[in-house]
């Protein structure tokens, strides 16, 4: 079914006649960033879009992207639909982590939006950040597995240590990271990100060797568990009936050929939001499989993931109003 089915075709090429362009903004410092597009890569494919990433490989020597959330599957996605789609072929990945993020991944803590932080995340503690590195070891491992060079920033907070940042340093290294920097342009601007600027730079100078993890003809099922095992260290995959017979439909009627984008948590390598680190010896579960023909991907939904983004008890848009003297309040 099209919009030109539903005789809404005149309609959407208005609305879309000016949200086709990139909007070109700048930071601070007055460098330009091209904002397209921002799906979520828990439910979609989590990057910008192909033509920003193409308008501005032609305006700059260095070209940096998002792909959102988890490594596991922004920069999966970006990997295998987006490169594959555009044509284009990255040299590096900077991978961001936090100190805080690796003591959560022990499992130890439990973190709740809008709360304060437990104080162990926020104290000195180098056993919490060596035990939840694993978490950050795997990642550098999938991004090995493409054939990129990775970079890890160490976006820092008034709170973390020395020993903690070393401790952070030495691991990165040893897994195979190009460089480990402390990234605190939060603070400092363009200074604070100086020396990661440097060790991309290098990154992208020395020999790499991109490639997808899986040619995009392979069946749908041995695509889903090639992501699953290699990606996430899955011990195998388990679909549901519906899931089984959605795949097979889609096969059937020749889209068995196109990537496939999973839906799934971002907080863990499994389906489940609360494991947490690195973990082994589970399965992943599909309830369902979906495709996206126009967008050109499949994705199947894992355990409870739902596909519409969540929102706080207190929206933000509530705080959104127009004084007595029609001034816009509540968005700050």
């Amino acid at each position: 079914m099209t919009v030109a089915d539903l005789k809404a075709a005149g309609a959407a090429t208005v609305l879309l006649r000016d949200a086709i362009k990139p909007t070109l903004m700048q930071t601070l410092e007055n460098t330009p960033a091209l904002v397209h597009c921002g799906p979520f890569a828990n439910i979609a494919h989590g990057n910008s879009s192909v033509l920003a990433d193409m308008i501005a490989v032609k305006c700059a020597d260095y070209v940096l992207t998002e792909s959102g959330f988890g490594a596991d599957i922004g920069a999966e996605k970006f990997f295998d639909i987006k490169c594959r789609a555009s044509g284009l072929r990255p040299n590096a990945a900077v991978l961001v982590v936090t100190v805080r993020a690796l003591k959560a991944h022990t499992g130890k803590y439990k973190v709740v939006a809008g709360k304060p932080l437990d104080p162990g995340l926020t104290s000195e503690n180098v056993a919490d950040v060596e035990l939840g590195a694993a978490n950050l070891v795997r990642h550098l491992e999938n991004m090995r597995k493409f054939g990129v060079n990775p970079v890890v920033a160490i976006n820092a907070f008034a709170t973390d240590t020395q020993a903690e940042i070393d401790a952070i340093r030495e691991i990165a290294l040893a897994a195979g990271a190009t460089g480990v920097a402390v990234a605190r342009h939060w603070a400092e601007g363009g200074a604070g990100a100086t020396e990661l600027a440097d060790m991309v730079v290098d990154a992208c100078n020395q020999p790499n060797d991109f490639k997808f993890l899986y040619p995009v003809d392979w069946p749908i099922r041995k695509k889903i568990e090639t992501i699953a095992t290699e990606i996430y260290r899955a011990d195998g995959v388990d679909y549901t009936p519906e899931a089984d017979k959605q795949i097979d439909t889609f096969e059937k009627n020749g889209f068995g050929g196109l990537p496939i984008c999973m839906a799934k948590t971002h907080l863990s390598f499994t389906a489940d939001p609360a494991v947490k680190g690195a973990p082994v010896g589970f399965r992943l579960p599909i309830r369902e499989v979906r495709a996206s023909v126009g967008a050109g991907f499949i994705y199947p939904l894992c355990g409870e993931m739902r596909t519409m983004p969540g929102l706080p008890k207190t929206p933000a848009a509530e705080n959104v109003d127009l004084d007595e003297e029609g001034k816009v309040v509540g968005l700050f």
